[in-house]
């Protein structure tokens, strides 16, 4: 495991200056972990803007795209919270909102009556082709100032970062390899 040496940076970083930190950082390692916080935190806080005057959070709005994602055959519950990108979301909850709002359905399977597969309905479809552009015109815009070789480094850092912290996270099912 890399061991990560104390910072000895003189200048304020950008990230150190934006949350008015004045000492600086313990290591470049906490600088870096907290400038990731702090940027997802902005572009969640900036696609969440584009979703939310619809009455959806963003977790609705993932959820719903991963049920129309699955087509006429529909998707189980439990594979709805597996491909969510906040692995924290409560998908009952989600799932009831979406449902008493109309946007989905659900039904118990046959003949296992435990599993529950969901499924979009037309005005869940009808919801999502309005707020896909929207949505896909800020994905672009969070990450314009980058270069196209830039963004392939950076999903390739950030692939790295995710896959070394993932069994920190919340309990995924397991992937055989």
């Amino acid at each position: 495991m890399p061991t990560t040496k104390p910072s000895t940076r003189v200048r304020n970083s950008a990230i150190q200056t934006e949350i008015r930190q004045s000492k600086p950082f313990r290591s470049v390692a906490q600088e870096a972990a907290i400038a990731l916080l702090r940027t997802a935190s902005v572009v969640t806080r900036a696609v969440a803007r584009v979703v939310e005057p619809s009455g959806l959070s963003l977790a609705q709005y993932n959820a719903l795209r991963i049920i129309r994602g699955a087509g006429t055959g529909g998707i189980p519950t439990l594979s709805i919270r597996e491909r969510m990108i906040d692995e924290g979301t409560t998908i009952t909850r989600l799932l009831d909102k979406l449902e008493d709002a109309g946007l989905i359905r659900r039904e118990r399977s046959y003949p296992d009556r435990r599993q529950v597969m969901c499924f979009a309905t037309d005005a869940g479809r009808k919801l999502l082709d309005t707020l896909d552009p929207q949505v896909n015109a800020m994905d672009e815009e969070v990450v314009s100032s980058l270069s196209d070789a830039q963004l392939e480094v950076f999903v390739e850092l950030l692939d790295t970062v995710r896959s070394a912290n993932a069994e920190r996270g919340a309990p995924r099912t397991a992937v055989r390899k």
